[in-house]
């Protein structure tokens, strides 16, 4: 007979999240667990499809420069099952709409959401102490199966905000990668992978004879 489940596992758990987030980036969140993040504070949040979201990954290529030159940090990223978290500078959900708008994706119904302040992200688990790696996998015997977690991790120590696409980085300064860019680049796969979809059939049926 397997022995019961200890919920106090996945509490204690979710109080490490919690502290790691609050103690070690300085992030605030809210009670309750999981642990939630607030966005509109530190950065802001595009939800988007994980398989568009690889692709739009994969062809803005890689942020980080090679050689001596002063290194492009990489904006964070997660992944919650099927969706994938891109942070971006705070107030970039409020931009969205126009920068949509400009980039003529603004008809188009995308699977693209925007969260700003507000709004909240579900906390990806934390590294695990002494680790300099990606935080595991939820176990999920602690009851953390489908928890958000890091795809590219926030890095201890360094100022988020230096890495997160923004609409200052239109003009090729800083270091933080170009909003507009990115947002394209989403809108694009996520119209693909939106095209991909089976198509519902026709409600009109032909009448035969």
């Amino acid at each position: 007979m397997p022995s019961p489940r200890r919920p106090l596992e996945a509490g204690g758990t979710w109080e490490r999240v919690r502290w790691w987030y609050e103690s070690v980036l300085g992030w605030p969140t809210v009670p309750g667990a999981p642990v939630r993040l607030r966005a509109g504070v530190r950065f802001d949040v595009l939800d988007v499809p994980a398989e568009a979201g690889h692709a739009a990954l994969e062809r803005l290529g890689p942020t980080r420069r090679p050689g001596p030159a002063p290194r492009r940090p990489c904006f964070p990223v997660a992944v919650r099952g099927e969706r994938m978290l891109l942070l971006v500078a705070a107030g970039g959900a409020e931009e969205m709409p126009g920068l949509l708008e400009w980039l003529e994706w603004g008809s188009l119904p995308l699977d693209l959401t925007a969260i700003g302040a507000g709004g909240l992200m579900e906390a990806p688990l934390a590294p695990e102490p002494g680790s300099t790696g990606l935080p595991p996998r939820p176990p999920g015997r602690d009851g953390l199966q489908g928890a958000a977690v890091w795809l590219r991790a926030p890095e201890p120590g360094c100022e988020v905000e230096a890495s997160l696409p923004t609409l200052s980085a239109m003009g090729g300064t800083g270091t933080a990668p170009d909003l507009a860019r990115l947002v394209r680049t989403l809108a694009t796969q996520c119209h693909r992978v939106r095209l991909s979809l089976p198509q519902p059939s026709s409600p009109f049926v032909a009448r035969v004879g």
